[in-house]
This record gives structure tokens, C-alpha cells and sequence, in this order.
């Protein structure tokens, strides 16, 4: 187990970033590029070791998956950040009232660093979700202390051991620890706290956010919804479906959560996504491309839910292609349940699962599936698959959540000019595009007003007369 960073050590850490961020004030933007360029170096010289880092941590997770879902989207915010932060950076003009605009005077938006931002990174994504928030807290012009995962202690270390190779501890500091070192992080006094992570935890980090009045930007879950209409095409819906069900073994804040199909779609359906995971994965248990659990508590969890769910009258379908014994390997892989005949007395359709289980709930008309999704929380994704346009738009019309992908699942976080966030219990704020820049940012309002005494002219100072009553005439109509 690694050495925990004490808070006395956080805090100094802290303050010796917070006095460097002062003293530069104000950095050229060259200063920005030069730091993401870094974290771009660092990547590059350094991303299969991540990979096999994460691999470790997880018992086994595909390389080449650690690469296209942890590095390569890492990689391409830092990019993309790079490529407009310039432009993100430029004042905003903004009107005037008149006769003010006339007279001269000027209004304008500064979006101007806030200093130190905080990340609170997950286990799931470990890379992609500490360095793609960094990313935006550079292009803004801050700088950063991280807080990684203690459950991917090697990738957590890797880290702590390379970010001060590429960066000075007054630009980037790296915390390690576990959960009494993650709440004595987030009590800390930044000037922005991201942090990605369950609901649950959430709650806890803005209770701690708030006795420094940090803002905090919440990157939650839930259970996000896929609709499956009756205009789709099963097959490609099914592939897609599968394919986000079964990256990392489920264990994705985005991952389809549960699928709502009609009535007599419903065997089809399934059929088609237990023919999607043989294709894509024949076996599981000695496959490179599917991922393990990433521990035997989540594990156990996991199998728990399943088992509540059958007690209470579920049809576990388990997709094994293999026919392979599960029951006899030392591992932590899960092959993918489907569970039918699910209601809500279960645990699994109370909670985000995160996991390789897909409950099925079916739908008459796409009105009840629409009011089951608006009687539970808002998620964070939701899914439309359907060729039908008065359908789908009737689902983005009637719904709210975190984002949208329609005809495939969680791809909307893939765009990195989309902005990336939950509403409600899945979340607060968001990042990727401009409003990632602007949310590590301070909209400073900037008015300069002419030389010619307007309040005076305008009667806005006393003695009030008749300027005044013809000011108030003229602007309260």
C-alpha cells in the first residue's frame, strides 16, 4: 500500500500552488499550451505503461480497451483544448443599456483562471478521468492537485511518479490515500472541486466543498436508460447495446443500465443481444478483451444483486459462450446476466449497477416507458434506438438527463465539443468544450464607463429632478 498524503501536506502543497498562481499572474497563453503539451508527452511516453498499470489493478483489463477508452480520450481533450483555448480565452463584449452605449461606455466578459482546481478521479477510468479534467483546468490557466483512486493503487502510484517529472509540485501535485485522505482532500479550500464518483459519495463531497464555500462540479451516475422503439433495427441496436454493456465489464457511469423494449419485441431482443456478446466475445474467462471486476467486494456486490433479483421472481439469463466454469476460476470475471421479470422491490433496479447485468423491462406503448424513466431519478445518459422522428423527439421532448445518444449508447462523451454532465442525483456542472474552460473559470465582469458624467446627466445622482423623472420615464415602461 502506498504512503498517505497527510493534510498538512495537502495544504501546504496547496498554498504553494495558490502563492505561484498569484505571483504569475497574468500567464501568457503560451504558458498553457506548454503545460498541456506535457501532459501530452507524458501520455505518449508513458501510456502502455498505464495500460499495463490498469491491467494489474483490474486482475486483468484489455490493453488495447485501456488505450482507446483511458489514454487515446485523454489525448484527444488535451488537443482539442489546445486548439481553442485561444479563442475560449478572448474578452466577451456585451451590450450596454442605452443612452449608456451611446455615450461610450463598454461592457465585457473576462474568463479569468480561479487558481487551484481540485480532482477527485474514480478507479474505472483512472487515466482518461484525471488527466482529461486537467486538461481544461490548464487550457483555463489554473493549476492542479490531484487525488486518484486508492483501488487502483499501481496506476495511483504511476502516477505519483511521473507527474513530477514533467511538472514542478507548484503546477501539478499528485495526493495518495484512501477514503480519510479522499475527505480531508476534499475539505480542502480550492478555488474548484471536480470530482467523479457514486451518488452516494457525492453528497459527502459537497457537504465538505461547502464549509470553504468551494464551487464543486459532480460527475455522478445512476441508471441510465436505453429505449429501445419499436421502429429499431433489433440487431444493430442489440451490438451497439452489448458493446457498452460489456466495455470494461459494465463498469462505466455511461453504461446502458437497464433496457426498456416492447412487449413482443422482448425475446427478440434479448436473443439478439446474447448473439452480440458470442460474436464479440466466444469465451470470457482467458480473453484479453474482456475485463475483470476490478475487486471481490464489487464482485460479491455484484452476484448480490442478482441473487435478490431471483428471490424476488427474476429469470437470470446468464450469456456464457464458452460454457466456461466460472464457478471454478480465482478471478474476478463476470459473465454478462440478463434479468427479466424485474420491478422495483429488487436491488438492481434501485441502484446504479456497474456491472455486467442487464435487467429487461418491457413497455406497451412508448408513453409507459417514458413515465417509468421521469418516476426515477434523472440519469446521466439516456438512450433512444429507432428510426421513428415523432418517437424519439416525443422521448428528448419528455425526458431529462445528463446527455443523449441516439441509435447507440454512450458515444455523446466521446464528443469532446459536447459538454459532459448530469443533472439531479447524477450529477452537477459539467466539463469537455467550452463550458469545461468555463466552469474551471471566473466570468469576471469588466464595465468601463467614459469620461462625460452620465450619472449626472441622466439624474442618477442628487439632487433628483427633472433629468431623473425623465430617466425613470423613459426606462420603466
Amino acid at each position: 500500500m502506498f504512503k498517505e498524503t497527510g493534510r498538512d501536506e495537502m495544504l501546504a502543497a496547496l498554498n504553494l500552488q495558490r502563492e505561484a498562481f498569484t505571483a504569475a499572474r497574468p500567464e501568457a497563453l503560451s504558458v498553457r499550451h506548454d503545460r498541456l503539451e506535457r501532459c501530452a508527452r507524458m501520455l505518449l511516453d508513458h501510456g502502455e505503461e498505464f495500460a499495463r498499470a490498469m491491467s494489474a489493478d483490474f486482475g486483468h483489463r484489455s490493453h488495447e480497451q485501456s488505450m482507446l477508452t483511458d489514454v487515446m480520450p485523454a489525448m484527444s481533450l488535451i488537443r482539442y483544448s489546445q486548439k481553442r483555448m485561444k479563442a475560449w480565452s478572448k474578452p466577451e463584449k456585451r451590450h450596454v443599456n442605452f443612452p449608456l452605449n451611446l455615450l461610450g461606455a463598454r461592457a465585457e466578459v473576462r474568463y479569468e483562471p480561479k487558481g487551484v482546481i481540485g480532482v477527485v478521479a474514480p478507479w474505472n477510468f483512472p487515466v482518461g478521468l484525471t488527466l482529461g479534467p486537467l486538461a481544461q483546468a490548464f487550457a483555463a490557466g489554473n493549476r492542479a492537485m490531484l487525488k486518484p483512486s486508492e483501488f487502483t493503487e499501481r496506476t495511483s502510484e504511476l502516477m505519483a511518479q511521473l507527474f513530477p517529472k514533467f511538472f514542478g509540485p507548484e503546477e501539478v501535485a499528485v495526493v495518495l490515500g484512501g477514503p480519510q485522505t479522499g475527505q480531508d482532500f476534499c475539505a480542502l479550500p480550492f478555488d474548484h472541486l471536480l470530482f467523479t464518483g457514486a451518488t452516494s459519495i457525492g453528497k459527502h463531497v459537497l457537504h465538505a466543498a461547502a464549509d470553504n464555500l468551494v464551487p464543486v462540479t459532480l460527475e455522478l451516475g445512476g441508471k441510465s436508460p436505453t429505449i429501445m422503439g419499436r421502429s429499431a433495427n433489433v440487431e444493430r441496436a442489440a451490438e451497439r447495446i452489448a458493446l457498452g454493456k460489456m466495455m470494461n465489464a459494465g463498469q462505466i457511469c455511461l453504461a446502458p443500465d437497464y433496457m426498456l423494449v416492447p412487449e413482443d419485441m422482448e425475446h427478440q431482443a434479448i436473443g439478439a443481444v446474447q448473439a452480440s456478446v458470442a460474436q464479440m466475445y466466444p469465451t470470457l474467462l482467458a480473453n484479453d478483451d474482456y475485463t475483470s471486476v476490478i475487486n471481490r467486494r464489487h464482485f460479491d456486490r455484484l452476484t448480490g444483486l442478482v441473487d435478490d433479483a431471483v428471490a424476488k421472481g427474476a429469470e437470470a439469463i446468464v450469456v456464457n459462450p464458452g460454457n466456461e466454469n466460472f464457478a471454478g476460476s480465482n478471478g474476478n470475471k463476470m459473465p454478462l446476466t440478463i434479468l427479466r421479470n424485474v420491478n422495483d422491490d429488487m436491488k438492481v433496479m434501485q441502484d446504479e449497477i456497474f456491472g455486467p447485468i442487464l435487467p429487461v423491462k418491457t413497455y406497451r406503448g412508448i408513453d409507459q416507458a417514458i413515465d417509468y424513466i421521469n418516476a426515477h431519478d434523472r440519469p446521466l445518459g439516456l438512450y433512444y434506438f429507432g428510426e421513428d422522428a415523432a418517437e424519439r423527439e416525443t422521448v428528448l421532448g419528455r425526458t431529462i438527463s445528463g446527455g443523449v445518444t441516439v441509435n447507440d449508447v454512450i458515444f455523446h462523451v466521446s464528443a469532446d465539443d459536447l459538454p459532459f454532465g448530469g443533472i439531479g442525483p447524477s450529477g452537477m456542472g459539467s466539463y469537455h468544450g467550452v463550458e469545461g474552460f468555463r466552469a474551471f473559470s471566473h466570468a469576471r465582469a469588466v464595465y468601463s464607463q467614459p469620461r462625460i458624467g452620465l450619472a449626472k446627466i441622466a439624474g442618477l445622482m442628487p439632487p433628483y429632478g427633472a433629468a431623473t423623472a425623465r430617466t425613470l420615464k423613459m426606462q420603466i415602461k
